[in-house]
């Protein structure tokens, strides 16, 4: 991943150095399993731990060896003195490389969880800000009736509470690693090896494997981070929309001496929600792939290494970005609550139709001749300005059967967000009601 979309800590997982730090880790721990099993003499492991890596060096190997995981074993090797000529006893590439893999992956997730969690804060803190500030709900981008932002947030809130648990249970299926031999038959290592070993790293031994650890595991995480992404892009699209200059009921942060156009000094333009639209499309790209990766050759064919040294990295770095961008939005947004108000009554009343179709078929009347009573008063308002509530209020057969008194209290968004706190408290607890 560019560093323009990267943070540190998770980029620097993905290192070529830290690449090599991990596949050290496995050797090491599975020289251990060996040394507590008499398999091998005691200290190897430790030997193995005190080799200092030079990537330089290991890339140089590689070139004339033309396979990353040798040339590490041959330059660890070349520095254990007394038990070189023991590193990757019984064992085959996949077992390092995808046991590695495996603590990689989980590293750069627990980060992600972490920039999850965050944004869970954030979305909750807004949403119980925000619980009574009423704005006009949208149906097909169209003024439907009064809704709360708060619950527009707390709908966020509760996606990413099932995204977070949706990885959560990715962690669980990832976890996994292998140290079975060249097909998983433990042809030349006891499978207690591969099990103290992989619980000294922290996962534990998949219990079929071939060559590989099924890619099902790895496609899982990918669909989880897609279905992430998407929650992310539907929370600032969202913003995105409410920020044009037509609406305006909020702004992503627009910091001191930001400029939003080169050309038109006016402008402050959502530039980091639509970076976060953009690579939400990015995510999304990468399930393709990592689904391909779980149909292989036989016991294991290698046409899914390339992919994953690609999307690996970027997928975990690139949800790790955008939730840390998400945090930050989300922290300086900025909610115009009179521009909502204002643009709930900016078409005279039209929000309240239902009530007066309700009320009107409550008094009798039948729900067709209400429904064309109150619709013809709308499409009025629409097509030659004005009033509804001005409108509707001129229809006789509407006065015949409501009186002025009873037709003004229609026109009021409270008894709209009566259930509010009913859907507070089913989402965040009882201790949420005022």
């Amino acid at each position: 991943m560019i560093e323009r979309y990267a943070r540190k800590e998770a980029s620097g997982i993905f290192s070529l150095s830290s690449r090599y730090a991990y596949w050290q880790r496995i050797e090491a721990a599975s020289l251990e399993a060996m040394e507590e099993l008499g398999i091998v003499p005691d200290g190897a492991a430790s030997e193995l731990r005190a080799v200092l890596i030079d990537v330089q060096e290991i890339l140089e190997i590689e070139k004339e060896r033309g396979h990353d995981l040798i040339a590490f074993i041959e330059y660890a090797a070349a520095r254990m003195p007394m038990h070189g000529h023991l590193l990757h006893y019984g064992m085959t590439s996949s077992d390092v490389v995808d046991s590695a893999f495996a603590c990689q992956l989980l590293d750069a997730l627990d980060l992600v969880l972490c920039g999850a969690k965050r944004a869970f804060d954030s979305l909750r803190r807004l949403a119980l800000e925000h619980k009574d500030t009423v704005m006009v709900g949208r149906t097909h981008g169209v003024h439907a009736e009064p809704y709360s932002f708060g619950l527009k947030v707390l709908s966020w809130y509760k996606e990413l509470e099932r995204n977070i648990g949706r990885l959560e249970e990715a962690r669980e299926q990832l976890a996994y690693g292998k140290i079975s031999g060249a097909v998983g038959t433990y042809a030349h290592l006891p499978p207690e090896v591969e099990a103290r070993a992989l619980k000294k790293v922290g996962l534990k031994p998949e219990p079929l494997s071939t060559q590989v650890v099924p890619r099902d595991r790895h496609a899982h995480l990918f669909l989880q981070l897609a279905l992430l992404a998407a929650g992310i892009e539907r929370i600032v699209l969202e913003i995105r929309h409410l920020q044009r200059t037509e609406v305006l009921e909020v702004e992503e942060p627009f910091a001191r001496g930001q400029r939003g156009s080169s050309a038109m000094p006016h402008k402050k333009n959502p530039i980091l929600c639509e970076n976060l639209c953009g690579l939400a499309r990015l995510m999304r790209s990468y399930v393709g792939p990592a689904l391909e990766d779980v149909v292989l050759w036989h016991e294991r064919d290698i046409s899914h290494s390339s992919v994953e040294r690609v999307i690996g990295e970027d997928a975990l770095v690139l949800a790790d970005f955008m939730l840390y961008r998400l945090v930050f939005i989300l922290d300086g947004l900025v909610v115009h609550k009179g521009k909502m108000l204002h643009n709930l009554e900016a078409l005279g009343g039209m929000v309240y139709s239902q009530r007066i179709l309700l009320a009107l078929t409550e008094r009798g009347m039948t729900r067709t001749k209400a429904y064309e009573a109150v619709q013809k008063a709308a499409l009025d308002a629409f097509s030659n300005g004005g009033s509804f509530k001005e409108r509707i209020a001129q229809d006789q057969n509407v006065r015949e059967v409501l009186s002025d008194k009873e037709l003004e209290g229609l026109f009021s968004w409270e008894p709209y967000l009566k259930h509010v706190d009913t859907v507070y408290e089913r989402c965040l607890g009882p201790s949420t009601k005022d």
